[in-house]
């Protein structure tokens, strides 16, 4: 009974918190998107000028812990004179680092597109970039769509690393309450709840999404 007074006492605050996770996760989403997807065709371009820059940042991103970039971006780039707000800091390094898996979740489902389609496409007076954004795109974000899916929820439980830059989600909304009721296990169980339950509603959307993404194709 006095965990369940604990928790409607704390609910307030928590979901509050959690409505910031989501936002972040989904800012950093847009952001990752923007960032994957001209790197998944930079590393496809068969000059290395252009292809080795991303390969590189891949590598870096994917490499090195999201914990340590974020302090990077925030504790390290003031020493070089340049400074972000905690918010501007958070979604950057989530964007930059969930860029670098979305490049290569793309980049392989370009990839998996037959050159055949290609051929058919430049038969037909399409160039390279007209090809890639009518033919080739649409059928590889269908092949992408589980693979994006997983990344979001990943970022979903990624937030909780912001925190650590005194931005204020669910894990740093948990850990004031828990600063003022002395009560750690049931508010640690409830954000872990909180997180479970946006990771499942967030995969129940990437089935509808995968099923109206098929049912378009088969219609066709």
């Amino acid at each position: 009974m006095e965990w369940l007074e604990l928790l409607h006492e704390a609910a307030p605050v928590m979901l509050r918190g959690a409505g910031y996770t989501v936002l972040f996760a989904l800012a950093a989403m847009v952001g990752g998107l923007l960032i994957g997807f001209p790197v998944a065709v930079l590393r496809l371009l068969p000059y290395r000028l252009l292809s080795w820059p991303a390969s590189v940042y891949v590598s870096l991103m994917r490499g090195t812990p999201l914990l340590v970039q974020m302090f990077v971006i925030y504790y390290g780039l003031p020493s070089v004179g340049i400074e972000f707000t905690p918010v501007t800091a958070g979604i950057l390094a989530l964007s930059l680092n969930s860029g670098a898996f979305l490049s290569e979740s793309l980049r392989g489902a370009i990839a998996s597109i037959s050159k055949g389609q290609w051929a058919a496409s430049f038969s037909l007076g399409l160039g390279y970039w007209r090809t890639l954004y009518y033919v080739v795109l649409p059928q590889a974000l269908r092949v992408a769509v589980p693979a994006m899916s997983n990344t979001l929820i990943s970022l979903i439980k990624d937030t909780s690393l912001v925190s650590v830059i005194t931005l204020t989600e669910l894990m740093l909304s948990t850990k004031e309450v828990i600063a003022t009721t002395f009560q750690p296990l049931p508010l640690y169980l409830a954000a872990a709840g909180i997180y479970w339950l946006l990771s499942l509603l967030f995969e129940a959307l990437q089935r509808r999404a995968e099923q109206r993404l098929n049912r378009a194709h088969h219609s066709r």
